[in-house]
């Protein structure tokens, strides 16, 4: 997942068919398969400022609280962040679209109160330098909301999704994966998880691949790990990426 042979961090994100497809696809799972309520309890009780990675169209923006002070919402790929944008102007909290990937965030470090993930985490490429990334943006003691499917308990269809990531579902999907290990590796990033609840999305009828979710939160440490030290690299012995925006 490092990918060590080649930097993704600024290479453009481009699934035109997958974007059209999502983007059609994903009110329809908010509303049948329940992930609207799953929305709804990710982003409950938030407040401050929010980074929001993989906004995807924008489904989040109406739903966040109040009290939230500021959105800045990442989405690399074209079609979905036009469809952001006008969502943004309709949300009522004030929210700011910005073209990005999650392994390079154009943020300064520990300017954010929350992180907010919802079904993302399958699809950047370099997870491991993504998650550094969260935790590079976020305030000690700040939070990362996750809502993600991932790998499944049963062995029958964890094999299964082995297979489609080895295969054609990364290609058909926008490249997503199926079968990474969330939690495992928002804790590997150094995160401490505060709650965590396994899911099938949705409840009822023949699982998919992508029906095994976790809701949860994390929390940066209020202390550096041991070696960690303030202005630290971004672990691949290179400078940090850019950091331009308050």
């Amino acid at each position: 997942m490092r990918g060590r042979s080649r930097d993704v961090r600024h290479q453009p994100v481009h699934h035109p068919l997958f974007a059209r497809s999502y983007a059609r696809l994903a009110p329809l799972a908010d509303e049948r398969a329940g992930l609207g309520a799953l929305r709804d309890e990710l982003l409950a009780g938030l407040t401050g400022r929010v980074i929001e990675i993989g906004a995807g169209s924008g489904l989040n923006f109406a739903r966040y609280p109040r009290q939230v002070a500021e959105v800045v919402a990442i989405e690399p790929e074209s079609h979905l962040r036009g469809l952001a944008v006008t969502a943004a102007l309709r949300a009522h909290v004030p929210v700011d679209v910005v073209p990005a990937r999650a392994e390079a965030l154009p943020v300064k470090s520990e300017a954010f109160d929350a992180v907010v993930t919802a079904l993302v985490l399958c699809s950047v490429q370099d997870l491991r330098r993504s998650l550094r990334e969260l935790r590079r943006v976020l305030r000690p003691g700040g939070e990362l909301r996750f809502l993600e499917h991932g790998r499944a308990r049963g062995r029958a269809m964890a094999l299964t999704q082995r297979a489609l990531d080895r295969t054609v579902w990364p290609a058909l999907c926008g490249g997503c994966h199926t079968s990474r290990d969330i939690v495992a590796e928002v804790r590997r990033a150094g995160f401490e998880i505060d709650t965590h609840r396994r899911l099938r999305v949705p409840e009822r009828g023949l699982p998919l691949p992508t029906s095994s979710c976790v809701l949860g939160v994390a929390r940066r440490p209020t202390l550096p790990a041991d070696g960690e030290r303030p202005g630290a690299t971004d672990g691949d012995g290179g400078p940090p990426p850019a950091q331009d925006r308050d």
